[in-house]
């Protein structure tokens, strides 16, 4: 398995799976898929699962399997494929337990600001991904980085994810991942090809999407050079219980990783 805290901005990487834990077997599938194409072009694989989505539009939106359940599940899936493993936390007091199941640890957008939850991730010595705040610009992602580092974290990414365009929209600005890696040299720097195309505030309390611009975005991502692509995807993206709108079908994903590759080697 690799250790990620020894990548440099010399390799890429592939941090994808679904939005959130169904079962084991759609993991297991989505995993398998993920290192596969991630081998077959020279990413470094990573999947990615929430074990509970505590940031939900409306209060009957789907949460989770059973937080301890959907822990274990990512966890077998990165000891069957040895895989690294990520999922995000929402509350410091939820690191201790979160540590024990996973390799990287992931801090939502919405939080990207929260000092004390950065600051406790930073203690695991786990590497951890930040999502820049859609109210975020990308210079000031440099105090994230502050914050991180002199709390004694090891590795730092730094993930784009479009800024709040009114109520309804996000953009993303082409120059924020040049941005990115002028003001957090010591961290690498991820676009999120997929949560960039979401739709927030659904008049029904669901949050929908654009999934059919995700390749637009992964191109845009190479081009830009980002060390990261951050790419969510499913079998059937309609029966995903959450982000269905704005994720990848599972069978598009050699497709979109090769464009990416050829871009990256151009």
């Amino acid at each position: 398995m690799a250790d990620i805290s020894d990548i440099n901005h010399e390799n890429k990487i592939l941090i994808a799976g679904p939005c959130v834990v169904q079962d084991l077997e759609t993991c297991l599938l989505i995993a398998s898929e993920v290192k596969r194409v991630s081998q077959l072009f020279g990413f470094i694989p990573v999947f990615k699962a929430s074990f509970d989505k505590a940031n939900r539009t409306s209060q009957s939106g789907f949460r989770s399997i059973g937080q301890l359940e959907a822990l274990k599940i990512i966890n077998e899936v990165g000891n069957q494929l040895d895989m690294l493993t990520i999922t995000d936390v929402h509350e410091t007091s939820q690191i201790d337990e979160v540590v024990k199941w996973v390799d990287l640890l992931q801090v939502p957008a919405f939080l990207s600001r929260q000092t004390d939850l950065i600051e406790a991730c930073a203690k695991t010595n786990k590497p951890t991904l930040v999502k820049k705040g859609q109210f975020l610009s990308p210079e000031v992602c440099k105090f994230i980085e502050d914050k991180f580092y002199k709390s004694g974290g090891k590795k730092l990414i730094i993930c784009e994810r479009g800024n709040s365009f009114g109520y309804t929209d996000l953009i993303v600005d082409v120059t924020s991942i040049s941005k990115l890696k002028e003001s957090c040299q010591r961290s690498l720097i991820a676009m999120d090809c997929t949560h960039s195309l979401q739709k927030p505030n659904g008049q029904m309390g669901k949050t929908s999407g654009q999934s059919k611009y995700i390749l637009d975005m992964v191109k845009y991502a190479a081009v830009m050079k980002s060390d990261v692509l951050f790419i969510e995807c499913h079998p059937n993206p309609k029966e995903s219980p959450s982000d269905s709108d704005n994720m990848l079908e599972l069978s598009k994903l050699e497709f979109v990783i090769e464009c990416a590759y050829n871009i990256y080697n151009l």
